[in-house]
């Protein structure tokens, strides 16, 4: 079956990098969200409720977050396109693993969206950008990133295998970019004065994506405690 699964998500990519317009728009609205919102923003982050914060560390989960959003939202449409030219049919006919066709293209958006993460980091680099929390902060910022795209990327996968239908997995995608923005996207839960907001921020769990990889970029100790507990609960 993983041999399967990587022949059908080299196969993924290969269509991606055959089309780069289906990502670079992507990319493009992820870095629009770093660079407008850094240069607009910045000056609250002054406020006792960051901490001294850098803002520019404080958005950055926003671009990334946005990012999966798209990027790992494609894999629904790739499979989408499979079913209407009738690929996805052929696939089903031959003994190749069910969980392989549908892990290849997750997994192929898994990989678009960890590549344009680091794309996305070393713009930051080259525009000032300094993790407090150090490589260990970088590499947990990652593998939250990933896990949240290939999160979405089922989510992507199974709308297009229930309606079969490029517009309806297209509006699936949708549903994710208010939630971005029922969260502590521009500002601390302390700074939101709308108690519906509050509760929309509290029970939205793009919250927990955006504050851990916040937490991940500049707070070291709490890394610490983190690798501390998964190490202790470990039987080795």
């Amino acid at each position: 079956m993983w041999r399967e699964t990587l022949i059908l998500t080299k196969r993924s990519l290969l269509v991606t990098l055959r089309n780069p317009f289906s990502f670079i728009p992507n990319l493009i609205i992820s870095v629009f969200f770093l660079l407008v919102y850094t240069s607009g923003l910045s000056g609250i982050s002054s406020l006792p409720q960051f901490g001294g914060v850098d803002y520019f560390n404080f958005i950055l989960p926003v671009s990334i977050v946005s990012g999966a959003v798209g990027g790992a939202g494609g894999a629904g449409q790739a499979l989408v396109k499979d079913i209407e030219s009738g690929y996805f049919a052929r696939l089903l006919l031959t003994p190749v693993s069910r969980t392989a066709i549908v892990l290849g293209p997750m997994l192929a958006g898994m990989l678009q969206l960890f590549v344009q993460t680091l794309l996305i980091f070393g713009m930051g680099f080259l525009l000032g950008l300094s993790i407090p929390a150090g490589i260990s902060g970088f590499f947990l910022t990652i593998i939250l990133a990933l896990g949240f795209g290939l999160a979405f990327a089922g989510y992507s996968v199974g709308v297009a295998l229930k309606t079969r239908n490029a517009q309806a997995a297209q509006a699936g995608t949708l549903l994710f970019f208010p939630l971005i923005f029922l969260s502590t996207t521009f500002v601390p839960k302390e700074l939101i004065e709308a108690e519906w907001l509050k509760v929309a921020a509290t029970l939205n769990p793009t919250t927990y994506i955006m504050e851990g990889m916040r937490a991940s970029c500049y707070a070291r100790r709490l890394i610490g405690v983190f690798i501390h507990r998964v190490s202790s609960s470990l039987p080795f």
